[in-house]
């Protein structure tokens, strides 16, 4: 494989992945809050704990709602824990929001700009994705502003890839 003249490897990934969960019982424990308080009930949605990272394509939430009863916020969060999201070490990273359509799809236009280059393709001058460090893991949560049931709550999901 060819480098730079500094030595430096191309980020290569190894693995793909695609993980998408069911949140029927996620709460951030805040519905006005972006901090993590107290009890939540969040989950892991992509682990770099135990590899060297990862970089995230695609992220979205596919809404459940029925007959347009709710739009939810799901709530993303770095942390290095895997057992349990505290709120000492949550960092809120951003945020998606799903639509009161059934089955309709929302999609992160939120995640930073790569800087590596490009070549130029259309008119988009660059491209985004979302890393995720080593030791780190990516979790979810939805911000509950009322009642909800368990089929009415988004799915959320993550595409990418482990390096």
């Amino acid at each position: 494989m060819a480098t730079t003249s500094t030595n430096k490897q191309p980020l290569l990934v190894d693995r793909v992945f695609h993980y998408a969960l069911k949140t029927p019982t996620l709460a951030s424990g805040s519905a006005t809050s972006i901090d993590i308080e107290g009890t939540n009930e969040s989950a892991v949605l992509v682990d770099c704990t135990r590899n060297d990272g990862g970089v995230i394509e695609d992220l979205y939430v596919i809404s459940r709602a029925a007959q347009a009863a709710n739009e939810y916020t799901a709530l993303l969060y770095m942390s290095s824990a895997v057992d349990y999201l505290r709120p000492t070490e949550a960092v809120y990273v951003g945020k998606m929001t799903s639509t009161d359509v059934y089955g309709a799809i929302s999609r992160s236009s939120e995640m930073p700009f790569v800087l590596a280059p490009l070549p130029q393709t259309g008119s988009a001058s660059q491209v985004t994705s979302f890393y995720v460090p080593k030791g780190r893991a990516l979790w979810c949560t939805i911000q509950l502003a009322g009642p909800t049931t368990a089929g009415d709550t988004p799915i959320i999901g993550a595409q990418g890839g482990f390096y």
